[in-house]
């Protein structure tokens, strides 16, 4: 199977998890990138079962409503059964590395909202330790040098993701060279730099369930 396989069968395994939860009233949260984009797809077929979604970003909205979901604002959501999302690198606590496609705020806010958080990911983002993949960092624009100089402070290398703004108005820092033994101190530690929105930590807040794609079959990891 290649990559895109991987993803797809994620994805589904994500679809047949939770539709046997849903009903007419529920709201499901939904993450950003090419397996998330994968989950929606499959999602889009069952959309008569379920009321709408959360998007995580302004591209997860467009791709839910071409496909005819309702897509509500946060605020005017009681509560969140579920919210899918890829992620860059989980480790074995499913602890994750998410960022990439610079949506890690909005994304951080709907995990923290939902009840369950499940992950669906290929093998290849399984990793013992966090930090190969750079850790991006939501940064204000007038902070973002400050931001750099304390991150160098922490033992990141932290490079600017030019020509990206997120969905916020913000820039992305991008921290390489960082081997994340202790993930929850170093997000805290990361997230009171002032001027920064939040990084692609989410450890505080791991996921609950890891569907994992290997060549062998789906995988379930649980926290």
């Amino acid at each position: 199977m290649n990559q895109d396989q991987l993803k797809q069968a994620v994805a589904q395994a994500a679809v047949d998890h939770i539709l046997p939860r849903l009903d007419s009233k529920s709201i499901v949260g939904v993450g950003t990138g090419s397996t998330a984009n994968f989950f929606i797809d499959a999602l889009a077929k069952h959309k008569m079962d379920f009321d709408g979604a959360v998007a995580s970003s302004e591209a997860t909205a467009a791709r839910l409503k071409g496909h005819g979901i309702p897509v509500y604002d946060l605020n005017s959501t009681a509560e969140l059964e579920f919210y899918v999302d890829g992620a860059d690198e989980s480790d074995e606590r499913l602890h994750l590395i998410k960022g990439g496609g610079a949506a890690l705020t909005r994304e951080k806010i709907v995990a923290a909202v939902a009840k369950t958080f499940i992950c669906i990911a290929d093998a290849s983002k399984l990793v013992p330790v966090l930090g190969a993949f750079p850790l991006p960092v939501e940064v204000i624009p007038m902070a973002r040098s400050h931001v750099a100089r304390e991150l160098v402070k922490l033992g990141g290398d932290p490079v600017y993701r030019e020509g990206v703004l997120t969905d916020n108005g913000n820039v992305i820092l991008d921290v390489h060279n960082l081997s994340i033994t202790d993930p929850v101190k170093l997000e805290a530690d990361i997230n009171a730099i002032v001027g920064v929105v939040t990084n692609g930590l989410f450890a505080a807040r791991p996921a609950d369930l890891l569907l994992l794609g290997t060549a062998e079959g789906v995988k379930t990891l649980k926290r």
